[in-house]
């Protein structure tokens, strides 16, 4: 079939993001990046577009230019798809746009900047045939599949623990200067929305314990740290979660983990065994039982779920990255868009970008509440 023609929202110049997605979407030769708006000044825009070969008349001064001329298009010419890389507070405007034109979305997290800008969009998408995908990129590596294999199918018995850990260090030099910390829009509400940590990395956190236990979350409590008076948004916190009377958890993320780069860890125990993995090595999952030595399992075997398999690019004992879970999630929004969905979770939904949003509200609203229980359902 024809490759899927992909446009692109921010993610120019050096952006890290930029690159991550635009590998993963060339990743299983599912999509083909046709144009799109990659910077807000349109010269800087020509020349990325220019960089990646793409036609000029192709490369638009804004969305609202891209939405008329495509639309003015043959439909099997015209844009199908429409990353969304840009800050959090353009999120909402763009995705809703894309979805009343008919367009399939792929957007970065957080989904918005308001759980009520992410019901409407919920609301909108309902009501439409657009596939929406939200980019929790580390669903996607092949041995995070195999443990939400292993535990759906019993290997680790009834879930009693879960412990997620984000941990990052990159704004410690930023946050004790003030000039800093003023001019970095992920510390600006009006760009970021009303948290920082938690809604930057702790959703990865928290979307990540639900995906893999196959559970919800059912209450939190939350206790944020913010260290200046002049700091509007969290830097670190700490969240007790209740998946049922007897299932708990604590998920914990911060960005003023000094020296630490991208310490993300999920820990899940069940009364027959449990299960360990870390992105920073996120080839190896840990299995543990009693009495039993400790097993490490790796990508590529034959052994493992069809689901991690499908994932897996590369034969036994050859890494995988980052790029690869993420061209996972973009091969599974193309099957999605060609009808050929075969698993559940080959992609975070926009449901999934929704419980997103309700969970950092909900976490901001406990601590500044008091530090009390909250419920996750509305």
């Amino acid at each position: 079939m024809a490759k899927i023609r992909l446009g692109i929202l921010g993610g120019g110049n050096d952006s890290l993001i930029g690159i991550l997605h635009r590998v993963a979407a060339n990743m299983f030769e599912q999509f083909e990046i046709t144009g799109g708006v990659f910077n807000v000044d349109h010269d800087k825009s020509l020349n990325f577009g220019e960089r990646l070969g793409l036609d000029r008349s192709r490369v638009y001064k804004n969305l609202e230019e891209m939405i008329r001329q495509e639309k003015e298009l043959p439909e099997d010419k015209r844009i199908q798809a429409v990353s969304i890389l840009t800050p959090n507070f353009l999120h909402y405007p763009m995705a809703k746009q894309l979805l009343e034109n008919g367009f399939h979305v792929i957007c970065e997290k957080p989904l918005t900047t308001t759980l009520q800008e992410a019901r409407i969009l919920n609301e909108i998408q309902a009501e439409s045939n657009s596939i929406f995908a939200v980019t929790y990129t580390y669903t996607g590596y092949p041995m995070i599949r195999q443990m939400k294999s292993m535990i759906a199918n019993g290997e680790i018995g009834s879930i009693q623990k879960i412990d997620v850990q984000y941990y990052q260090g990159w704004i410690n030099p930023l946050i004790h200067d003030k000039d800093k910390r003023s001019a970095t829009w992920r510390l600006d509400p009006e760009k970021s929305g009303i948290s920082c940590c938690i809604g930057d990395i702790g959703t990865h956190a928290f979307n990540m314990a639900e995906y893999v236990s196959g559970m919800k979350v059912e209450k939190i409590l939350a206790d944020l740290n913010y260290l200046y008076e002049d700091n509007p948004m969290d830097i670190d916190g700490t969240v007790l979660l209740r998946f049922g009377e007897n299932v708990k958890g604590v998920l914990r993320a911060s960005q003023i983990a000094t020296g630490e780069e991208n310490n993300f860890t999920v820990q899940i125990y069940g009364d027959k065994g449990g299960l360990k993995w870390e992105q920073e090595n996120p080839n190896y999952l840990y299995l543990l039982k009693e009495d039993q030595a400790l097993q490490v399992l790796k990508p590529g075997h034959a052994f493992l779920s069809d689901f991690s398999l499908e994932g897996t690019k590369l034969p036994p004992g050859h890494p995988e990255g980052i790029f690869d879970s993420m061209g996972n999630i973009y091969y599974g929004v193309a099957m999605a868009i060609k009808d050929k969905v075969k698993y559940t979770g080959a992609y975070p939904t926009l449901g999934d970008g929704l419980r997103g949003m309700s969970f950092i509200e909900k976490t901001v609203s406990s601590h500044k509440q008091g530090n009390i229980w909250i419920k996750m359902q509305d």
